[in-house]
């Protein structure tokens, strides 16, 4: 497998959201997820990347962040762990960027991209951490607890197993 990247979702914006098979040997379903926007190099989104978009769309619209915010909550309570590569999305429909939409006037990520990444994120947590994600930690914590706490947390490197 080594060298393979599979296409997962693009964005209306063009954006590539990939995965690779990951390297946790207790896990054989592991993926790690990568992006490419347009004229840029292939990156790896991480969990300060989100939470700091978070932040710079809650500082335009905070009712409207805070909003964003409880549907990742709602997504994360719906999501499976799974026992296949290359993972798919399970919740996501572009229906569910229209009441976000506005929130594409500031920061460097679109709603339709945080919605498909954070998803993402949230089924390889699912898969490979049973009994806890950090970003379902950080998405509870966002807009309740101070913003040390919460970046500060996404910033921690976490040994789990």
């Amino acid at each position: 497998m080594s060298g393979r990247r599979d296409l997962i979702y693009t964005t209306d914006e063009g954006v590539e959201i990939y995965t690779i098979p990951g390297t946790k040997e207790e896990s054989p379903f592991d993926f790690r997820l990568m992006f490419k926007q347009p004229e840029k190099r292939l990156r790896t989104p991480k969990h300060i990347h989100l939470i700091v978009e978070m932040y710079v769309k809650h500082a335009y619209m905070p009712e409207l962040t805070l909003r964003l915010r409880d549907h990742l909550l709602n997504v994360y309570d719906s999501l499976k762990p799974i026992n296949y590569y290359p993972p798919k999305l399970q919740y996501f429909e572009k229906s569910h960027i229209k009441k976000f939409e506005e929130l594409n006037k500031v920061g460097e990520f679109s709603v339709e991209f945080i919605l498909a990444t954070t998803e993402l994120i949230m089924i390889q947590e699912k898969t490979n951490y049973p009994d806890g994600s950090l970003t379902q930690e950080l998405y509870k914590a966002f807009g309740v607890k101070d913003r040390f706490y919460v970046i500060n947390t996404a910033t921690l490197q976490r040994m789990r197993g």
